[in-house]
């Protein structure tokens, strides 16, 4: 079971629900250390004074923050603690707002709510139960690792999920410059027709996130288990692939075709 990193509780109206938080996501990414070629011995980055050019112990190391025209200002964690954060252990439901409103472009990361002692499961579970049958979120603020986030509040399985999100202008706005250069083009009716094709023929009613495997960490795990092992890697050699730009209404015919190929396999493969 997961380590709670947080608790607190959501406020709720006047309604108050104890809440334990942990992470609702790991990293399965493989890991490199940096290592010395000739001896596989480990590579230390050292921190170092660049006044006076020596080695800085970590109880000497404190935050600084660098001002535009380039002085530097000592942060404390004293001078931290003394600033008001009012979320620091509430959710603090701000308003509800329809789940297609939300821009998935905002989303962070994502923590499970649970109810903290028995207390808190009849209202916890009011709250999940009803989001679920309002089909919206829950806009709230909450502050994590000392940094207060706009969040929303949604279910996922059993549980709330707290989804943290950027800030408006953690966003960037797209760049369209290249697209501005080429001046206004449109697609044909022809084109457009085969295209809605193409989407229905490859749409499903539903995702399902477990058919889709990190095959690129798989490879590399296996190559690992090779060197550990020591047996010889067997590296294929890169696929030569030509790109050909095809006139769009035939790459769209064929894409139709080859997604109707497609679906008539896997529902072969079926029966």
């Amino acid at each position: 079971m997961a380590t709670a990193i947080w608790k607190g509780h959501i406020a709720f109206g006047l309604v108050s629900i104890g809440v334990a938080v942990t992470a609702a996501t790991e990293s399965r990414t493989v890991a490199f250390r940096q290592v010395h070629r000739p001896d596989s011995s480990r590579i230390r980055q050292e921190r170092r004074c660049e006044a006076e050019d020596k080695p800085v112990p970590w109880d000497e190391v404190v935050k600084g923050y660098q001002t535009s025209d380039g002085r530097i200002v000592q942060v404390t964690e004293e001078d931290l603690a003394s600033l008001p954060l009012p979320t620091k252990r509430r959710i603090e439901v701000l308003e509800f707002v329809p789940a297609h409103s939300v821009d998935p472009i905002y989303f962070s990361s994502a923590y499970y709510l649970g109810p903290v002692d028995e207390t808190a499961v009849r209202p916890y579970l009011l709250l999940r139960d009803t989001l679920e049958e309002s089909g919206r979120l829950a806009v709230t603020k909450v502050a994590l690792r000392n940094r207060e986030r706009v969040a929303v509040l949604r279910v996922v399985g059993a549980a709330i999920c707290l989804q943290t999100m950027l800030w408006p202008d953690e966003v960037r706005a797209p760049e369209l410059t290249e697209l501005s250069a080429v001046g206004p083009v449109e697609a044909g009716s022809q084109e457009m027709e085969m295209a809605r094709l193409l989407i229905d023929s490859m749409s499903v009613e539903t995702f399902d996130a477990s058919q889709y495997r990190d095959e690129y960490r798989e490879k590399l795990l296996e190559l690992i288990d090779a060197k550990i092992a020591g047996r010889e890697v067997h590296v294929p050699a890169p696929r030569a692939e030509e790109i050909v730009t095809p006139d769009l209404a035939e790459a769209l015919q064929a894409s139709l075709a080859a997604a109707k190929a497609g679906r008539s396999r896997l529902q072969g493969n079926r029966r």
